[in-house]
């Protein structure tokens, strides 16, 4: 038995060589894969409860052996009830975000890569019925290591955003916003401020 784990551990390790070998001589052209964020929390205070969820799916393809592009789309989502059962907000978020990667080999099947993205928002909040838009430009560096054909491990960090938003009640009047950062919002999920992002990419 011993003997079958080591020869199916080499085997793994032959397999990734052969693979981080291959990407970082001719590169991933013509290469797809699938990424995306999946969350879901539920936070409960008394009686009154906050569900939230989010589902982003992003499918992308390699144009160029150092180079791909992308686009999620997906929907973020979150409603609170109140201590009496009656729901005071209901939010839902429609979201597109094309990307553009450009990689840089390292070494073996370790890269580094600059990544811009413009994630669009729609959003709607049914309770108090108005809506909100905006439009924003993402730029993050980051690390994305070769594990084998199929699969990669990546990492990155948000470091400049540029964005325009607006709030348009149904009564009332619309609000507009144009900021700028240089710690920007980490996702269109959160809008957290510069956290470190890591997640595996599946190639096909």
């Amino acid at each position: 038995m011993k003997k079958l784990f080591l020869a199916a551990g080499v085997l793994m390790l032959g397999l990734t060589a052969q693979a981080q070998e291959k990407v970082a001589d001719k590169g991933l052209q013509g290469t797809w894969w699938v990424a995306g964020q999946v969350s879901f929390s539920s936070e409960k205070t008394g009686d009154a409860k906050t569900d939230s969820n989010m589902i982003l799916p992003i499918v992308g393809v390699f144009i160029a052996p150092s180079v791909t592009v992308g686009v999620g789309v997906g929907n973020i989502a979150s409603s609170t009830d109140n201590n009496l059962g009656v729901t005071t907000s209901d939010n839902s978020t429609f979201v597109v975000k094309p990307l553009v990667r450009k990689y840089w080999n390292i070494k073996g099947g370790f890269f580094f890569y600059g990544q811009a993205a413009v994630p669009v928002m729609f959003g709607k909040d049914k309770i108090a019925d108005s809506k909100t838009m905006s439009v924003n430009l993402e730029l993050a560096p980051g690390f994305d290591y070769v594990i084998n054909k199929w699969m990669t491990v990546e990492t990155s960090f948000s470091i400049l955003n540029v964005g325009y938003s607006s709030a348009t009640p149904n009564i009332g009047d619309k609000t507009t916003k144009f900021g700028f950062s240089a710690n920007p919002m980490n996702s269109v999920a959160d809008r957290s401020l510069g956290n470190l992002q890591v997640g595996v990419k599946f190639l096909f």
